[in-house]
């Protein structure tokens, strides 16, 4: 694999990858949708959450991972637990579809719980940064540890402005939400938590027996 030696090609390849990733709906977009009906900064604390997970795993990669192979074993593993605790979190979401928030407070601790433990539990984040993360992570050593910092933070910057966006926008427009639309939400939230959650579990389970 070539990769870029030219550090404003880099960087723009850098945004580009992280917007066309950030903008596919998951199970973080999913919780954004949810919380933002909430507060309007819920996407920056889903944000904050989210970064917490993810700088020490960008970290670890840069020291460590991008100098061995990934075992097949290891990738499978992330997909069968990341996609049963996905599962379980889509589950949970969809029993409590119905309760009601019991104060203001609550939510916005709740938000960067749930940035820190909705990625954590993607088995979709894991994999994607034990693949094409990796990649990206090799090429900004080209440019040395400044190189990998800011790949680091554009990175997580186009993340931070993406859902900090979108929760101010819904909660702006949240006096045209009714019940059922809420509901809506909810479920839409719960379907979108299993559905990955089966889908990595049974890509996990096609590479096993492979």
């Amino acid at each position: 694999m070539s990769y870029i030696t030219d550090f404003s090609v880099f960087l723009m390849s850098i945004i580009l990858i992280s917007f066309s990733g950030v903008l596919l709906p998951g199970p973080l977009f999913a919780v954004t949708i949810k919380k933002a009906t909430q507060s309007k900064v819920s996407g920056a604390l889903i944000a904050l959450g989210h970064g917490i997970v993810e700088f020490p795993l960008m970290i670890l990669i840069f020291i460590a991972l991008n100098q061995f192979s990934i075992p097949p074993l290891v990738q499978v593993a992330v997909g069968l637990i990341g996609g049963a605790l996905m599962v379980f979190m889509g589950i949970q979401a969809f029993r409590g579809r119905h309760k009601q928030q019991e104060s203001q407070a609550k939510p916005l601790r709740d938000s960067m719980f749930a940035g820190i433990y909705t990625t954590a539990v993607n088995a979709g984040f894991i994999l994607w940064w034990l693949t094409i993360g990796t990649a990206l992570i090799i090429n900004a050593k080209i440019f040395g540890f400044w190189g990998f910092s800011i790949f680091a933070g554009v990175h997580w910057v186009v993340d931070f402005a993406w859902y900090t966006s979108v929760a101010f926008l819904i909660f702006k427009s949240q006096r045209f939400l009714n019940d059922r639309i809420r509901l809506g939400i909810s479920i839409f939230c719960s379907m979108v938590f299993i559905a990955f959650g089966l889908y990595f579990m049974g890509s996990a389970l096609l590479a096993l027996l492979s």
